[in-house]
């Protein structure tokens, strides 16, 4: 197995950081410190190397150092089997210079010195997925949230994925636009029911295929000592569309969707939303071994099921695409004995993978010892330290 990692990072006016460039190996990464010292600001940086909003969905020009101009950059120095690729992004004009929310929050991309001409571009340069503590109440919370975790997911199998959700939000929004208007070109309406009948039915169908291939990593598991630490999950993907796709072919359900469409534009035109879709859907997990939804376990079993969730999908890339992808992991031993902490450990030396991991004691990484690389982070300031 082979892994992406990190190997510099340069922040500049981002977040609580004036300037900072950190050089790492490809072991796991050991970020501590007090809350609020910027160890979650530096997963976020990393985060912004992939396309989308990054790990806290902030607006762009919010991670912007407060001192500085309204502008900041994130480059890093990503190490594959492939060799080293040099990725740059950042936000290039500030809020007061665009004149307008939709400008300010269009980034800039480089590859290698080559200026892109969207985020998109970064897809497959770098894999990573994040856990955080905000997620630590996914199973509790609205759908919108188990979508996007399940569409990163479905992203690392498939960067395709990125463009079809981006597509189809942008195509329902218009049409969404006209339908309100009330006054539109019905055969550009039927165009934009067509587009989003295409790329529903592509990200339905998409998510399907991740779901499946998570559950049977499930059933295989990892290492027997991490099989047994953490609980298999079970994952199931909900809504009409992919219905359809259980007892039709992917053309039929797209003829299927794009004549509801059709057939329901009074219907979303007083809503003032499209009711049927793929943003409708919604993951559903259950714990295996104890047959029992997510949403009715234990706080200590939703974080190991999510921990079990990310470990799987991890392993997949790893063993089908070659590279296990970087993983970030924000306060990820609150919740965990010791146990379950050196099942995760162990589980992330096995896939060679490096994981960016934060806590504010030292001693609930010291299981990893050489295995890591620690650093202390200090209100904007970052050092190395030696592993006891």
């Amino acid at each position: 197995m082979s892994a992406f990692a990190i190997t510099r990072l340069i922040l500049t006016d981002f977040r609580n950081y004036d300037y900072l460039k950190v050089e790492t190996d490809d072991r796991p990464v050991v970020l501590t410190g007090l809350n609020g010292s910027g160890k979650t600001n530096l997963l976020e940086a990393i985060s912004f190397l992939t396309p989308g909003r990054g790990l806290r969905r902030a607006r762009l020009g919010d991670a912007a150092n407060k001192m500085g101009a309204g502008q900041w950059a994130v480059a890093a120095d990503v190490q594959s089997p492939l060799g080293t690729t040099t990725l740059g992004t950042g936000l290039t004009a500030s809020p007061s210079e665009s004149g307008s929310k939709e400008t300010a929050d269009r980034r800039s991309v480089k590859i290698d010195g080559q200026m892109m001409n969207s985020s998109a571009a970064l897809a497959g340069q770098v894999r990573v997925n994040w856990l955080t503590p905000q997620m630590d109440r996914l199973f509790q919370e609205g759908a919108s949230g188990r979508r996007r975790f399940l569409d990163r997911l479905t992203f690392g199998f498939d960067p395709a994925h990125g463009k079809r959700t981006t597509v189809f939000e942008k195509v329902m929004r218009e049409r969404n636009r006209l339908l309100k208007q009330g006054h539109y070109d019905k055969h550009w309406v039927m165009s934009l029911e067509r587009t989003l009948s295409e790329s529903g039915v592509a990200i339905a169908a998409a998510r399907q295929e991740a779901v499946d291939r998570l559950n049977a990593a499930m059933t295989v598991g990892g290492t027997g000592h991490v099989a047994s630490a953490f609980p298999k999950a079970d994952l199931n993907i909900s809504g009409t569309i992919e219905d359809w796709l259980q007892n039709m072919p992917a053309l039929a359900a797209e003829d299927t969707y794009r004549e509801k469409l059709q057939t329901s534009r009074h219907i979303d035109e007083k809503a003032g939303s499209t009711t049927l879709g793929p943003h409708r859907s919604d993951l559903g997990v259950r714990h295996k071994d104890k047959d029992l939804p997510a949403d009715l376990c234990s706080t200590g079993e939703q974080k190991a099921l999510l921990i079990s969730i990310v470990l799987a999908d991890a392993r997949l890339q790893a063993g089908q695409q070659g590279q296990a992808p970087v993983l970030l992991l924000d306060e990820i031993t609150a919740h965990l004995d010791q146990t379950r902490r050196q099942a995760l450990f162990d589980e992330i030396e096995q896939m060679k993978a490096q994981a960016w991991m934060t806590g504010t004691d030292y001693s609930l990484f010291a299981e990893l010892g050489d295995r890591a690389q620690y650093l202390t982070v200090d209100n904007g300031t970052v050092n190395t330290r030696a592993a006891d």
